[in-house]
């Protein structure tokens, strides 16, 4: 009796000092959470805001979006005078054609897309319900379909982009679903529908779904940036002709995937997720270098919380807590100001403002469950 006692005690000691260690280490990653999130909108407040409440002005209305959509999404409400001030700022660029940029602008998807996930955060008393219901129609009709006299053979079909020549591409196309979505859109939605289209012909899988030339001459399942106007990858091309996949624009085509209602078993869903889990890296953007990392951090969060997914498994077995992960690699590459910013200044990613936005909107899905 005293022998099975004493096993009893020993074994409840150790499942005590386990359970502790894990709560332990939960509490310790919500103080560590919560002290950068608080040390990056510090930072957005004392030197990232300038007296008009933008951010960045120079480079685009879309920065101060991106930056404003952040720290609502870190609890500051409309109200809170940071958040004021750059929505009044953004309150100028609305314009009668229901888009949301800059005059003369060649990024009217971009900067509206952004916009509208900023104001969807604001809009929790009805007071932009009008300007994103127009907003959500001048993106719809942005987008490349019958309207620009394109058919569904069409490689641009279903896709937005920018520029002079408003190529569409998988970037511009991934935030166009995600404001469409944004705005109440489903995922059966005809507008999302259509881009499912053109995200399908960004991905390196021949399939009902995509009879591009690209797609035969590098079948690994991963995605890139356009097919439209003879096609591009930002990651260059193969020895044989073909557009080399990257882990942000695959991450990109994953979400809207998911965000379009293609299920889990769909092969196009299996061979993106079988790239991915071949290419898991946090010190970097496969295929990419460092180039776009914090963007590419943001769309790695943003598809992996929509696939619902909690630990993710590489191709060597390996079970990634990604959350923790993810927040452990952005605490260490935070400025002692509270800032990031990326030395590779690539896509405007020399500017801490739009980083640091990054940053907050990738470690928003970070957040640990209080014990």
């Amino acid at each position: 009796m005293f022998t099975r006692c004493g096993v009893a005690l020993g074994c409840l000691l150790v499942l005590t000092v386990a359970v502790g260690s894990v709560c332990g280490q939960d509490i310790e990653e919500v103080r560590v959470y919560e002290k950068a999130v608080a040390r990056a909108i510090d930072y957005l407040r004392q030197k990232g805001q300038s007296p008009d409440g933008s951010y960045s002005p120079q480079a685009s209305p879309a920065i101060t979006a991106l930056v404003t959509t952040a720290v609502l999404q870190h609890g500051r409400r409309p109200e809170d005078p940071l958040v004021a001030k750059s929505l009044k700022y953004l309150e100028q660029f609305v314009r009668d054609d229901g888009g949301i940029y800059k005059g003369e602008s060649l990024h009217p998807n971009y900067e509206t897309a952004v916009a509208v996930l900023c104001l969807t955060e604001a809009n929790k008393d009805g007071r932009y319900t009008t300007a994103l219901k127009k907003a959500d129609a001048f993106l719809k009709n942005l987008q490349w379909d019958e309207s620009e006299d394109k058919d569904r053979s069409d490689f641009a079909y279903g896709g937005a982009g920018y520029g002079n020549s408003k190529r569409p591409d998988l970037s511009n196309t991934s935030f166009l679903i995600d404001a469409l979505k944004a705005t109440g859109n489903d995922a059966n939605s005809e507008a999302i529908q259509k881009a499912l289209f053109f995200v399908s012909r960004c991905q390196n899988l021949e399939s009902k779904h995509n009879t591009t030339p690209f797609s035969a001459k590098n079948p690994d399942g991963g995605f890139y940036y356009t097919p439209a106007g003879g096609g591009n990858s930002q990651a260059g091309n193969t020895d044989e002709g073909g557009l080399r996949s990257y882990a942000s624009m695959t991450y990109a085509g994953l979400k809207s995937m998911i965000f379009a209602g293609v299920s889990a078993d769909d092969p196009r869903v299996k061979a993106a997720m079988k790239w991915l889990q071949s290419h898991y890296d946090l010190k970097e953007n496969p295929g990419m270098g460092d180039s776009g990392l914090f963007y590419y951090y943001h769309t790695f969060a943003k598809a992996l919380d929509a696939s619902k997914l909690e630990e993710f498994v590489d191709d060597k077995g390996v079970a990634h807590r990604w959350r923790s992960e993810l927040l452990q690699e952005l605490v260490a590459r935070q400025n002692p100001d509270g800032s990031w910013v990326n030395p590779n200044k690539r896509w405007l990613e020399g500017d801490a403002n739009l980083v640091t936005g990054y940053a907050l909107l990738a470690i928003k899905y970070c957040k640990p469950k209080s014990k």
